[in-house]
C-alpha cells in the first residue's frame, strides 16, 4: 500500500516541475481521500507537510469540497489550527489520463495516532499528555463554533494532526460550514460536504439529517459530539468502527467521565460547549497542562510570579515527560529567555534540559538563543552564563567565540562589580583556546595585564592562574614577552600571599616554555627570595618550585657534559613530565556584591601531583596606612613586597584606589622590570652590592707614591722636606660611586715614609717602577722665603705693563 501512495505521490511531482517544494515519503494515514506525506522547501531545505488530493476531472466532488477546505485554512487562523503556507491545483498527465491534483503546504505536522505510538507514554504521563492535547483541540473547537459561528462537522482523531513541539492541531475543513441558524428555508442543507463524514462520527439528528432541529440546537452540538468521539479513540487506542461502541466507557478517566457522557448528550441542546469542558474538568488541572500555560502568557506574569515559577521549575521538569520537556518546554523557555520576558534564574532550567539533549540537538535547539543572551544588558543574565559557561563551552565553535561571544565576555573584564570581573577571568579557561592569535594578543592579553593588578587580590591571583593555564595556546613570541614578566615582576610580589603562591605554581608549570638562561638569570633568583617569605605555604612552594628548577639545570649540565647540545638543549624542555598542566583556581573570595570574604580557600591542583595548592591558610590580615600595606606578625625586618599596583607603571595608587592612565596603557607586561628593583634586607644589601662590582687592584699605594715622587722630582735641594700623609676617607658623595666593600674591609696599614737625602736618590726609589709619570709641564722657580714648593701664579686679565730692561 505505501508502495502503491508513494508511487501515485511521485508520478504526480515529477509532471508538475513548478511546485517549489520537494514530496518525500508518505505517512501511513490520513483524513478522508487526502494524502498526507512529508516534504522540504526547495529554497532553503526547511520541513513542511504536503496534502494532495486528486480526481478524475475538476468538477469531482471530492475535489470541490477539497477546494472548500483550502480556502477555509487559508482564511481561518488560531494557534491551535494547522498554519497554512502555500497551496495550488494542477492537471498532472498519469499515463493514459489527466489528473487533477490540489496541493497544500503546511507546518511540518504527523497523524495524532503515528505520534502517540512513537512516543510510547504509559500511565499518568500519557494521561498528563491526553490532557493537554485535549485542552488545545477544545479551544480550536470553540474559538470556531462560539467567535467564527463555524461548524467544523467532522472532529475525530484523523482530523487532528501533533506538530514538532508536540501540540494538537485541527484541519481537515472540507466539511467546515457557517452556522446558518436564522436562515428562512429551514429545510436545506446547512453541511453541504457532510457525505464526506464517516456514518460513525455522525450525531443521532445528522444521521437523519434533521437540518431543522440542527439549526434549532446551538452552534457547537454538532462538534461537541465529534469531541466525544475524539476522547473514546484516544483512550481506547483504536478508531470508532460504529457509533453503539461509544457507550463503552471503561478506558474513560473518571475525572473526565460526567463531560464525556454530556458531550454523547443525545438531547443537542443540551451537550456541552467546548469552552466549558476546558473550564470545568478537573482531569486539566495537572502539572503539564499548568506549566505550558504558564510559559505560553509569561509575559502576563508579574516579576514575583515568575520568580517563584523559576525556582520551582528545575524539580519540575523532571517530573513530566521527558520527550515533552525537550520538544515543548525547552523551546518556550528560550524563547523566553531571548526575548527578554523570563527570568535570569531560567537559565539554569534551559542548561539543564539541554543537558538531556544530544550535541547536535544542542546545537540546533540550545545554543542559538545562548549565543544570543550573551548580548543582554542585564547583568543577572550575564552572571548565569559565565558561571556555567563550562555545560556549553565545548559546543561552541571557534568561530562563534572569536567573533560573536567575546566582544560581549570581554566588557566583563572592566565591569564595575568584582563578582563578575572574577567570573569573567574564570570564563576565559573554557573560552580562551577557541580564541583567535589576533584575539588573544590584541585583546585578552591587554585585559589580563590590568587585571594582574586589580584592587581585589582574588582576582589578581586568578588572573596569574589563568595565564598560567592558557600559556600553550600562545604564541612562542608573545609566551616570551609576557609569562615570566607577569609571573616574576607582578605574581612574586604581590603582597596577598595566595597570589604569589600562585605565581610559583604558573612558573613551575610552564617550565617548558624557559630557556636555561631564563631559568637560570630570572626564575631561579625570583623564587629563591620567595624562601623568606612571611607565608609558610610560600615558603613551601618556593622550595618545591628551586628542586625543580634545579633539577632542570642538573639535566642540562649532563646534557653538556655527554655533548648532547641538539635543539632544545638550552630550554626548559627538560623538565618533568607532566609539568605543563592545568592549575587549579586558587580561590573565590568574591560575594555576589564584591567584597571579599575574610577566609581564603585552598587551590586544587589538577595536572600535576607535584603541585600544591596556592593558598591552604587563612589570609594574614593587613594594616593600611596611607599608600603603603604591611602584614601583621612578619618575621625578621623584611619589609614585604611591593604591591603590584605600585611599581610598574600599569596604574596609579592614591590611597589604596588605582587610578588608569589611560593614555600610556601597555599592550602587555614587556615593560616591567625584573625582581632586581626589590630591595633586599639591609644585611645583604653591601654583600649583594659589592658582587656586583668587577674585580681590580687597588692603587692607593701607586698613586701616593706617584705624588710624592713628582713633589721630589721638581723640588729644588733643601734640607728638608714634608712627609707625605695618607689621605683621609672623604665623605661619600650622593651619586658617586662608593666602595660597598668599605663598611666591612679592615683599615689600611699606616706606613710612614722616610726622609730622602737628596733629590739625586730619586732614580733608585723603588715605588718609582709603578710610579705613575711625572707631569710633563715645566715648573716654575719657587718665590723667594718659601721653603715649599709654590703655586703657579695665575694669568691676570686685561692689559699689563711690560719691563723692558730685564
Amino acid at each position: 500500500m505505501l508502495k502503491f501512495l508513494k508511487g501515485v505521490v511521485d508520478r504526480s511531482a515529477s509532471g508538475f516541475k513548478d511546485f517549489p517544494y520537494n514530496i518525500d515519503e508518505p505517512y501511513s494515514s490520513a483524513w478522508g481521500s487526502w494524502t498526507h506525506c512529508r516534504g522540504t522547501s526547495k529554497d532553503d531545505g526547511s520541513l513542511v507537510s504536503i496534502f494532495s488530493l486528486s480526481g478524475n476531472s475538476s468538477q469531482d466532488g471530492h475535489l470541490v469540497a477539497g477546494r472548500n477546505g483550502v480556502k477555509r485554512l487559508r482564511t481561518v487562523r488560531h494557534p491551535n489550527i494547522l498554519s497554512f503556507i502555500h497551496s495550488t491545483e494542477a492537471e498532472v498527465f498519469d499515463g493514459s489520463m489527466t489528473k487533477v491534483t490540489i496541493y497544500i503546504v503546511t507546518e511540518p505536522v504527523m497523524p495524532l495516532f503515528e505520534k502517540i505510538k512513537e512516543l510510547n507514554l504509559e500511565a499518568a504521563q500519557r494521561n498528563e499528555y491526553y490532557a493537554w492535547g485535549l485542552n488545545q483541540i477544545a479551544k480550536a473547537v470553540s474559538f470556531l463554533n462560539n467567535d467564527c459561528k463555524l461548524v467544523h462537522g467532522n472532529v475525530c482523531s484523523t482530523s487532528i494532526v501533533v506538530t514538532q513541539t508536540l501540540d494538537w492541531k485541527l484541519h481537515a475543513f472540507d466539511v467546515l460550514s457557517e452556522f446558518d441558524g436564522n436562515l428562512e428555508a429551514p429545510n436545506g442543507s446547512m453541511l453541504q460536504y457532510e457525505w464526506l463524514v464517516g456514518s460513525q462520527y455522525k450525531s443521532m439528528e445528522l444521521a437523519k439529517s434533521d437540518w431543522a432541529l440542527i439549526r434549532k440546537s446551538p452552534p457547537w452540538a454538532i462538534d461537541s459530539w465529534g469531541l466525544g468521539c475524539l476522547i473514546y479513540e484516544l483512550f481506547s487506542g483504536m478508531k470508532l468502527c460504529k457509533t453503539e461502541e461509544l457507550r463503552n466507557t471503561a478506558a474513560i478517566p473518571k475525572s473526565l467521565l460526567p463531560d464525556y457522557q454530556r458531550l454523547l448528550s443525545s438531547t443537542p441542546s443540551r451537550r456541552l460547549n467546548s469552552s466549558r469542558l476546558i473550564e470545568n474538568s478537573e482531569y486539566f488541572n495537572n502539572k503539564l497542562v499548568e506549566t505550558i500555560q504558564f510559559m505560553e502568557v509569561l509575559n502576563l506574569k508579574d516579576s514575583v510570579e515568575k520568580d517563584i515559577f523559576f525556582r520551582k521549575l528545575p524539580n519540575l521538569v523532571e517530573q513530566l515527560p521527558r520527550q515533552i520537556v525537550l520538544k515543548k518546554l525547552l523551546p518556550l523557555l528560550a524563547s523566553a529567555l531571548e526575548f527578554g520576558s523570563a527570568a535570569s534564574s531560567a537559565l539554569t532550567t534551559l542548561l539543564k534540559m539541554g543537558s538531556w539533549l544530544s550535541v547536535d540537538d544542542f546545537s540546533v535547539k540550545v545554543l542559538p538563543s545562548i549565543v544570543k543572551l550573551f548580548a543582554s544588558s542585564d547583568r543577572a543574565v550575564r552572571v548565569g552564563l559565565l558561571q556555567h559557561v563550562d555545560q556549553f563551552g565545548e559546543a561552541l565553535t571557534a568561530q562563534l567565540v572569536d567573533e560573536q561571544i567575546f566582544p560581549y565576555v570581554a566588557t566583563g573584564f572592566s565591569d564595575s562589580s568584582a563578582f563578575l570581573r572574577e567570573l569573567t577571568v574564570k570564563s576565559m579557561l573554557v573560552l580562551a583556546p577557541k580564541l583567535s592569535q589576533r584575539t588573544l594578543s590584541g585583546s585578552l592579553l591587554k585585559h589580563l595585564s590590568k587585571l594582574q593588578v586589580d584592587e581585589e587580590p582574588a582576582i589578581r591571583t586568578n588572573t596569574t592562574i589563568l595565564l598560567g593555564n592558557i600559556a600553550s595556546y600562545l604564541n612562542e613570541g608573545m609566551r616570551k614577552r609576557v609569562l615570566i614578566n607577569a609571573f616574576t615582576a607582578r605574581a612574586l610580589r604581590d603582597d596577598f600571599s595566595p597570589a604569589r603562591a600562585a605565581g610559583i605554581m604558573a612558573l613551575c608549570a610552564t617550565s617548558a616554555y624557559y630557556d636555561m638562561t631564563e631559568i637560570a638569570t630570572r626564575v631561579l633568583p625570583n623564587i629563591v627570595v620567595l624562601t623568606i617569605d612571611p607565608d609558610p605555604d610560600v615558603r613551601s612552594k618556593a622550595f618545591q618550585a628551586i628542586d625543580q628548577f634545579l633539577q632542570i639545570a642538573r639535566q642540562h649540565h649532563e646534557k653538556l657534559n655527554t655533548g648532547d647540545v641538539g635543539e632544545g638543549a638550552n630550554s626548559g624542555a627538560l623538565s618533568m613530565p607532566g609539568n605543563v598542566g592545568l592549575l587549579g583556581w586558587a580561590m573565590s573570595s568574591l560575594t555576589h556584591k564584591g567584597k571579599a570574604s575574610e577566609h581564603v580557600s585552598s587551590v586544587s591542583t589538577k595536572a600535576n601531583p607535584s603541585l600544591v595548592s596556592a593558598s591552604s591558610t587563612p589570609v594574614e590580615a593587613t594594616h593600611h596606612t596611607g599608600e603603603h600595606a604591611t602584614l601583621i606578625g612578619t618575621p625578621l625586618d623584611q619589609p614585604a613586597p611591593s604591591s603590584p599596583t605600585s611599581m610598574d607603571g600599569w596604574g596609579e595608587v592614591e590611597n589604596g584606589i588605582i587610578h588608569d592612565n589611560h593614555e600610556s596603557d601597555k599592550e602587555g607586561w614587556d615593560d616591567i622590570e625584573p625582581l632586581e628593583e626589590l630591595k633586599p634586607p639591609p644585611e645583604l644589601a653591601s654583600i649583594q652590592a659589592a658582587q656586583k662590582r668587577p674585580f681590580a687592584q687597588p692603587k692607593p699605594h701607586a698613586e701616593q707614591s706617584s705624588r710624592v715622587n713628582s713633589s721630589i722630582a721638581t723640588k729644588p735641594s733643601s734640607s728638608t722636606f714634608a712627609i707625605a700623609k695618607p689621605q683621609s676617607a672623604k665623605p661619600a658623595i650622593p651619586g658617586e660611586d662608593r666602595d660597598n666593600w668599605g663598611s666591612i674591609a679592615a683599615s689600611p696599614p699606616q706606613t710612614t715614609s722616610k726622609p730622602f737625602k737628596s733629590a739625586g736618590v730619586v732614580d733608585d726609589d723603588p715605588w718609582l717602577a709603578i710610579a705613575a709619570a711625572p707631569p710633563v709641564t715645566k715648573v716654575k722657580p719657587l718665590s723667594s722665603g718659601r721653603g715649599r714648593v709654590g703655586k703657579q701664579t695665575p694669568m691676570k686679565l686685561g692689559a699689563q705693563r711690560i719691563d723692558r730692561t730685564s
